[in-house]
């Protein structure tokens, strides 16, 4: 299932969505314009590997600020054209209204802890992973989480398949992130004691992330800044 977009209706410009994907982008340019070794090694520079913090703690060659510098950069980094279209097409069609309800500033508070939470869940299931975890989708977990707590509701038009054929339909918002948090942590079970976490995908970033928005967004949105907004149903 692929969401194309919510009918959830907004009420300001989602300028912090929309610098994140030009952020993304830019750096994702940058990075391929370098060519694949240089890419690679920009890669294994800002890339959160799990390993490097036991590095830091043990080898006088790596720092700290090495280790922990990454958690922020990695967010900006994807590892091909899908991967970046993937993360900032769900940014696009779930961040708009969180960052609507919470407001510009706590929204960009809120994806960026989201994000550095994300790298730590990684983290403590792979101690050991010498691999770069890089891109965007931890935070865009948390998004996704945030939108599961404040809009469950909501109708999300969906491409869905049925075997050959492709159909949209309106679903709502919580049977779209209920089915994507379950196969998160299929995958993330499936993933334990597999180097790098299993098939390349931080699965338990993404948990981290989802299970972090739902709690953070409890914390950080307004209670007095305006009604809820309506939810379209048809």
């Amino acid at each position: 299932m692929i969401p194309l977009r919510d009918i959830n209706p907004r009420e300001s410009t989602p300028l912090v969505t929309i610098f994140i994907i030009a952020a993304n982008v830019l750096v994702f340019l940058f990075q391929v314009s370098l060519g694949p070794q240089a890419g690679e090694q920009l890669v294994f520079t800002y890339g959160m590997i799990p390993a490097r913090l036991e590095w830091a703690l043990a080898r006088p060659d790596v720092s700290l600020g090495q280790a922990l510098v990454p958690f922020l950069t990695s967010l900006f980094l994807h590892a091909g054209w899908l991967h970046l279209i993937g993360n900032m097409w769900f940014l696009w069609v779930f961040g708009d209204n969180i960052e609507d309800r919470l407001g510009h500033l706590r929204y960009l508070f809120f994806y960026l802890v989201c994000g550095l939470g994300a790298g730590l869940a990684h983290l403590l299931f792979n101690l050991s992973s010498t691999l770069p975890a890089v891109g965007a989708s931890g935070a865009v977990s948390g998004v996704l989480g945030a939108y599961l707590v404040l809009f469950p509701h909501s109708r999300i038009i969906t491409l869905v398949p049925l075997i050959f054929v492709w159909f949209t339909a309106k679903l709502p918002a919580v049977l779209i992130l209920g089915y994507w948090f379950l196969i998160q942590f299929l995958g993330g079970l499936a993933g334990l004691g597999q180097s790098g976490g299993g098939g390349g995908v931080a699965w338990w970033a993404h948990i981290g992330g989802f299970i972090l928005g739902v709690i953070l967004v409890e914390v950080v949105r307004p209670r007095s800044r305006r009604p809820p907004a309506v939810i379209l149903r048809d």
